[in-house]
């Protein structure tokens, strides 16, 4: 079971304390601390009373919480666009009790904008400047894609912390501003990983093979969804090992690295979506979801 435990244990350095609040008995705390666009969050929340259901509202978008009773409190991730501007947001927080009596809370949180580099690539022609037929593939995976994809199961699969797909080091960060040939530009929607043709690919944590397949810009791709609107996207495979509809465990093995679709060489992309919204990989690693 996933415990948002943010204490430490021995040995450990304590990092940075996430946030936290105190108002009429509600004490709402998240993680990272510093919050910006492009980050997922974990939220962790003890309200007055005793509930028998929380959701709340985030960014226009729903938060699904789940209740650890052994520390009695309510845990749940979310996330924060790219384009989100900086500000001041609201997170509204609604449960109902036991005796049906409907409670709600709202936290002002501040969100900053991050910095993210940009970078020249070279790629294929074709990925530049698509053929009719290509285009014709394009547009259909692209329906594909957004029709998977908005899919919310509001049950959780995932549990406890996310881990690295591959033992190796990070060759292309989150968020990067990419121009391809000199003319198409793009943000870079996952993390890449410096990984030789071959290597083997685990989920980050578990959850159902949403989709397994080869497509146009992503190469042989697998999507696992791990619930409550998260998705894991693994792209450039050179060999996919699941099947659409297969449960699959954190660490199992879903593929081999490759260099397929629109890539420069061999290397492993990894994304994240939150409902709809592309989440930094990284951070999500690190957060403490014991």
């Amino acid at each position: 079971m996933f415990l948002a435990d943010f204490s430490l244990g021995a040995g450990q350095t304590a990092p940075a304390a996430p946030k936290s609040a105190m108002f009429k008995s509600w004490s709402i705390r998240w993680q990272p601390a510093r919050l910006v666009n492009g980050a997922p969050v974990a939220f962790r929340v003890t309200p007055p009373a005793h509930l028998e259901s929380l959701s709340a509202k985030w960014l226009e978008h729903d938060v699904f919480f789940n209740f650890d009773p052994s520390r009695k409190i309510w845990y749940g991730i979310a996330g924060i666009s790219l384009e989100t501007p900086s500000g001041i947001y609201t997170l509204e927080l609604n449960g109902t009790t036991k005796q049906d009596k409907e409670i709600s809370f709202q936290r002002k949180i501040v969100v900053r904008r991050a910095k993210y580099p940009s970078i020249a690539v070279t790629v294929a022609k074709q990925y530049t400047e698509p053929s009719p037929e290509q285009l014709e593939r394009i547009s259909q995976e692209k329906t594909l894609k957004r029709d998977l994809f908005s899919r919310v199961d509001p049950e959780r699969e995932w549990s406890g912390k996310f881990r690295p797909p591959v033992n190796a080091p990070i060759s292309d960060v989150f968020g990067t501003r990419r121009t391809f040939n000199g003319e198409v530009q793009s943000m870079h929607q996952g993390l890449d990983y410096a990984v030789p043709a071959g290597t083997p690919v685990s989920a980050l944590n578990a959850g159902t093979v949403l989709l397994a397949r080869p497509l146009f810009f992503e190469g042989n791709c697998v999507a696992l969804d791990h619930g409550q609107g998260l998705l894991t996207l693994y792209l450039h495979l050179s060999e996919i090992k699941v099947k659409e509809g297969e449960r699959v465990a954190r660490g199992q093995q879903i593929g081999l690295s490759g260099g397929t679709g629109r890539a420069t060489g061999p290397h492993l992309h990894v994304a994240v979506r939150w409902q709809g919204v592309y989440l930094n990989p990284a951070t999500l690693l690190n957060l403490r979801l014991q």
